[in-house]
């Protein structure tokens, strides 16, 4: 029995697409496995490093003791006590990554117990007076203590060695499987298509007179379709209000008719979408507004405090009150930052000759340090575009420039490429550099590659650039190595 071409066409997909979802099950299970053996390798290693930090804390915690009975040093009694916490930090990291092994938790049991009695014994020798003879009787006394909690730790330490090993056999083996699994999948699917290619290509030959046959069909059908594409051209450039005159009872009839009908629904939400987006300003406005009020107030309420009881005030509370300031002022960052993210892309464009040197010399004296150049290597081109949407990009991208640089002084590089139907602008620093792994993580919303105590950022600066240059039809990159300075590269249309 002569199969028909459709049902030829359905079976070959079907035995294509069943065999792709029993490789990529394969291929599927051995990634989940390699990500489950990878996790459990960098947890044993997270285990191992607790137990070297738990053995380096008692070690430095007896240390200190011996310095103050030997040296009288009372600096030692200090970091012995400092270092008590650490001890109970480490113990406690031990036992939440140990959970799901009963051994280790167990040795942990009798670790903590035994470490207790050495923090206690210790503790008693704060109190004694120092001397070369309290020292002999600290070591002598502490012997066998020191060598309970070494061995308990030793047998931590080697239970999780000896999973390490177990879990990384496992993982090279899912590491070797992984891509096997994936090439023999890729190599299926390429075998299946070419068969199924060669199928449906001897059957296409073999309808070709039947093509023929109904070319003139095509064509008394042409001239109308060509009316329905001036239609969709005239949707693309933005014209709702188009309509096609057909009043046809077939197939391109009703089309016409709903494509009619759809220019209308078209034109009809697109007015309100523009309403909802005026809505949505106006909120935005009224909330950051309502959001910086209370902030204010809190502002208010430090700056009191400092003023009416700047005598009263210690040391550790003016850093506490500098510290609530700072983040006071990184709220309202970020919640102008939030304003402008959301308007970005969004505001009426206003069109004019922009002479792209001027506006560079314009930000540099608003957002660079007097300590900074700025060098423009290549002319600077002037076009007619939206000036405040590439002020913003300058703007924000020269910012960061001097803001995450690592000295106080430094060199950007403004430069552009005429690449025929738009410029492609560069902006070059020699600050710190940013590693390769970072490239797309910088620009994600509240994303910063530095200590937000450090240097005060919202993380919503550069993705604001990228959504600005992405509404413009153009593309952002960076070429930066870590160490070695970075570039902007961002293409804007003519």
């Amino acid at each position: 029995m002569r199969l028909k071409l459709n049902t030829k066409i359905v079976l070959g997909f079907i035995i294509a697409v069943g065999v792709l979802l029993l490789t990529s099950a394969a291929s599927w299970y051995c990634i989940q496995q390699l990500a489950y053996y990878t996790q459990r390798v960098e947890h044993t290693y997270q285990v191992l490093q607790g137990t070297a930090n738990m053995r380096s804390n008692i070690r430095d915690a007896q240390s200190h003791i011996r310095s103050y009975l030997l040296l009288n040093d009372t600096a030692a009694l200090t970091s012995f006590r400092k270092t008590l916490p650490e001890i109970h930090t480490n113990f406690e990291l031990l036992r939440q990554l140990t959970l799901d092994n009963l051994n280790q938790q167990s040795r942990l049991d009798t670790l903590e117990l035994a470490t207790e009695n050495e923090i206690a014994y210790l503790t008693t020798w704060t109190k004694r007076l120092p001397g070369t003879a309290a020292v002999r009787e600290l070591v002598l006394g502490d012997r066998d203590r020191q060598l309970q909690v070494r061995a308990l730790l030793e047998r931590v330490r080697q239970e999780e060695e000896t999973l390490l090993l177990e879990r990384r056999r496992r993982q090279d083996f899912f590491e070797t499987t992984t891509p096997a699994a994936i090439v023999v999948s890729a190599v299926l699917a390429a075998i299946i298509v070419l068969w199924l290619f060669t199928k449906i290509t001897r059957e296409v030959r073999a309808n070709e007179e039947l093509q023929r046959e109904l070319a003139y069909n095509n064509e008394q059908v042409a001239h109308r379709i060509r009316i329905i594409e001036s239609l969709a051209n005239k949707v693309v450039q933005g014209d709702y209000t188009v309509k096609i005159s057909d009043q046809e009872q077939d197939s391109l009839g009703n089309l016409a008719t709903a494509l009619n009908h759809m220019t209308q629904t078209l034109d009809t939400s697109f007015t309100a979408l523009e309403n909802r987006n005026r809505e949505l300003d106006q909120f935005a406005y009224v909330a950051s507004h309502d959001l910086k009020a209370p902030l204010r107030g809190v502002v208010t309420v430090v700056k009191w405090i400092e003023d009416e009881l700047s005598q009263e005030l210690s040391p550790q509370m003016r850093q506490y009150l500098e510290m609530i300031k700072g983040r006071l002022n990184r709220l309202e960052d970020l919640i102008n930052g939030l304003l402008a993210y959301a308007r970005a892309g969004r505001t009426e464009q206003k069109l004019e000759e922009v002479s792209v040197g001027q506006l560079v010399q314009d930000i540099t004296e608003l957002v660079v340090p007097p300590t900074f150049r700025v060098e423009t290597p290549t002319p600077l081109p002037t076009f007619v575009t939206d000036r405040l949407s590439l002020q913003q990009v300058f703007t924000n991208l020269m910012g960061n420039a001097t803001k995450y640089h690592h000295r106080p002084d430094g060199l950007l590089r403004i430069s552009c490429r005429d690449l025929g139907e738009c410029y492609e602008f560069r902006v070059q620093d020699d600050g710190p550099g940013i590693a390769p792994q970072f490239h797309q993580k910088v620009f994600l919303m509240f994303q910063t590659l530095r200590d937000r105590n450090s240097a005060e950022s919202t993380g919503i600066g550069l993705s604001i650039v990228k959504r600005i240059v992405e509404e413009k039809k153009g593309t952002i990159h960076i070429e930066s190595e870590e160490g070695k300075g970075a570039a902007f590269i961002f293409t804007w249309p003519k």
